[in-house]
C-alpha cells in the first residue's frame, strides 16, 4: 500500500498544479523576485532562480517579464517588497501541512492562512511544529510512454539520488543541490518531464480516505487558492485516485 499511495500522491499533486494554471504567472513572478533577492540575480550562479526562470519560460512568460521580476528582486527596479514566509500547522486527522508564501503584507497573509485552517478543522502551529516531518528534495516525474531505461541512465549518470517507476510513471529524485543539473542533463537527451520541482516530501505519512480525505483536500485547495500562497505540502497519504479531489 505504501508504494500505491506514493504514486497516488504524485497524481494528486500534479492534478493540483494543473488546476491552478490560471494563477501561474503571479506565482512565478513572485518566485523569481524572491529568488533573485535571496541569492543574486545571475541564474547561472543561483539554481533556485534558474529553476524559476525555466518554469516561467515553459509557461510562455516573456523574457521582458522575467527580467523585470529579476530586477525587482535585485533592487534595480521599484516594486513591492515581497518576503518569503512559511506557515506550519495541522489539518483534519492530524495531517501535517506546510504552507509556503510570498507576500508584501505579513498580517494579511497570516490571517488568511489561519482562517483556512480553522474553517476546515485544522489549526495553525508555531515555527518548527511540523517541518521536521519533511525532507527537501527535487522530483522529476515522467508519464508512461517514455523510455524508462533512457531516463534511468541519464538520471543516474547526472547524479540523481534514486529512480523509481510504478503505475505508469517514472520519478527521479535528487538532492536540492543536484536538482537543476540532473534536470538539465535529462532534458539534453530529448526527454520531457511532466512535473519538475523542489518539494517537501513527508518522512512519515498519515493515511486518509473517504470523508477525512475530502476534508484534507478542501483545506489544501483553499490554501492553494490564496493569492499569497506559493505552494502547499502535506503528509497525507491519499488512497483514492487524483480525480476524486473534493470540489465545493
Amino acid at each position: 500500500m505504501a508504494g500505491h499511495s506514493k504514486w497516488a500522491n504524485i497524481k494528486f499533486r500534479k492534478a493540483a498544479q494543473d488546476s491552478r494554471r490560471g494563477k501561474a504567472f503571479t506565482r512565478l513572478i513572485k518566485e523569481i523576485t524572491v529568488s533573485a533577492r535571496v541569492a543574486g540575480a545571475n541564474p547561472a550562479a543561483n539554481p533556485r532562480l534558474r529553476s524559476a526562470v525555466d518554469k516561467a519560460l515553459a509557461a510562455n512568460m516573456t523574457r521582458d517579464a522575467i527580467n523585470r521580476a529579476i530586477s525587482r528582486g535585485a533592487g534595480l527596479q521599484d516594486g513591492d517588497d515581497i518576503m518569503e514566509i512559511r506557515y506550519e500547522g495541522y489539518g483534519p486527522n492530524g495531517v501535517a501541512v506546510l504552507v509556503e508564501c510570498a507576500t508584501d503584507n505579513r498580517n494579511r497573509t497570516v490571517s488568511e492562512v489561519r482562517h483556512a485552517f480553522s474553517k476546515h478543522g485544522g489549526n495553525l502551529g508555531t515555527d518548527g511544529s511540523v517541518s521536521y516531518l519533511f525532507d527537501r528534495i527535487g522530483t522529476i516525474v515522467f508519464s508512461s510512454g517514455q523510455d524508462e531505461d533512457q531516463i534511468l541512465e541519464a538520471a543516474l549518470e547526472a547524479g540523481a539520488s534514486d529512480v523509481e517507476s510504478g503505475e505508469g510513471m517514472v520519478e527521479v529524485t535528487t538532492s536540492p543541490e543536484d536538482f537543476h543539473r540532473v534536470h538539465q542533463a535529462i532534458q539534453e537527451t530529448g526527454l520531457e518531464a511532466d512535473m519538475c520541482e523542489l518539494i517537501h516530501r513527508p518522512l512519515v505519512e498519515v493515511g486518509v480516505a473517504g470523508e477525512a480525505a475530502q476534508k484534507v483536500m478542501k483545506l489544501i485547495e483553499e490554501l492553494e487558492d490564496l493569492d499569497d500562497v506559493q505552494d502547499v505540502f502535506s503528509n497525507a497519504s491519499f488512497d483514492g485516485p487524483a480525480d476524486a479531489r473534493a470540489r465545493d
